[in-house]
């Protein structure tokens, strides 16, 4: 079943999170096991594994980078393996740089500020990669979709690299 529709929304990038708790808290309370404590066990099972869809429907739909990754599938758009080697040289080279950026930081001699920078330059990177990404879904062509995984790709490194500064910022802090 097609996420979107389970949910009742249109099959687009920008959705209405609140829309999508609410009725996915109804579409739970319509399968919540208590409803189903008098019915047969082929009826409970059913429960379970619509409980268990609508759940991973939502988590999907919920977190962008997940969701646009399903609407590219949807679409046919083979996703490229993550561990397979990006071919923009640039973006390379800018791995490279941010990771030393990263490496740099509990070197500095204000490791508050040295964060911050990071932060910054993580969030306003991704920030940019992102609303291309949303364009490139809203086109809805082959090329546009090819080009909108390519920049998934990307987004899902600088959202490791966020992780990566999270764990770094909580391990200087706790010494």
């Amino acid at each position: 079943m097609n996420y979107f529709e389970l949910f009742a929304l249109d099959e687009k990038f920008n959705i209405d999170t609140s829309h999508l708790t609410q009725v996915y808290q109804q579409l739970q309370r319509s399968v919540h096991p208590d409803r189903f404590a008098h019915a047969s066990s082929q009826e409970q099972m059913l429960a379970v594994q619509k409980s268990s869809l609508i759940n991973d429907a939502y988590q999907t739909l919920k977190k962008p980078l997940k969701r646009a990754e399903y609407m590219l599938t949807l679409r046919g758009t083979e996703m490229p393996n993550e561990q397979a080697s990006f071919k923009d040289n640039m973006f390379l080279m800018r791995q490279m740089e941010l990771r030393e950026m990263l490496a740099e930081v509990k070197f500095a001699d204000d490791i508050d500020a040295a964060i911050f920078e990071a932060n910054q330059v993580l969030e306003s990177e991704f920030t940019e990669l992102y609303k291309a990404m949303q364009v490139k879904l809203a086109e809805q062509t082959g090329d546009a979709n090819q080009e909108a995984s390519e920049i998934l790709r990307k987004l899902k490194f600088y959202h490791k690299l966020n992780v990566e500064l999270d764990r770094l910022e909580d391990l200087l802090f706790e010494s």
